[in-house]
C-alpha cells in the first residue's frame, strides 16, 4: 500500500491590509449608521482596508477602531463622526498620500466654490 502524500502548508506572503472595527449599540439602532460608515469607508479605500467589521455592543457605545488603534468615540469625542472626518482620519493612517476628492476640500471664509470641480 502506498502512503498519502502530507499536504504543504500554504504560506500567505502577501502582506495584511489593515482591519477596522465599528462597535455600535445594539439598544439604541445603530447598525444602520454603522453599516452605512462601514460601506464608505470600503467604497473609499477598497484597495486599502483588508476588511471592516460590524460588532454589536451595548451603553451608547459607537467607536472606530483601526488594527488596535481608537480613531473616534462618540462619548469622548461628544457625538457621531462627520463621514469626512472619519474617512480623513482612517486615511492618514492607512493611505496618507491619498487624495480623498470632495471630503478634502477645505472651505475658507466666504469661498464656497468648490476646488475640485469650480463651481
Amino acid at each position: 500500500m502506498s502512503e498519502v502524500p502530507k499536504p504543504t502548508a500554504l504560506v500567505n506572503t502577501t502582506p495584511r491590509l489593515p482591519r477596522v472595527e465599528i462597535e455600535f449599540c445594539t439598544k439604541c439602532r445603530w447598525l444602520l449608521r454603522a453599516g452605512w460608515m462601514a460601506q464608505e469607508l470600503l467604497v473609499t479605500f477598497s484597495n486599502t482596508l483588508g476588511e471592516v467589521a460590524l460588532v454589536p455592543g451595548t451603553d451608547a457605545v459607537f467607536r472606530v477602531v483601526l488594527d488596535g488603534e481608537l480613531v473616534w468615540d462618540r462619548k469622548e469625542q461628544g457625538g457621531f463622526p462627520e463621514l469626512k472626518e472619519l474617512k480623513q482620519r482612517v486615511r492618514d493612517r492607512v493611505a496618507p498620500g491619498m487624495d480623498l476628492g470632495h471630503s478634502d476640500v477645505k472651505k475658507t471664509e466666504g469661498n464656497t466654490a468648490c476646488e475640485t470641480c469650480d463651481k
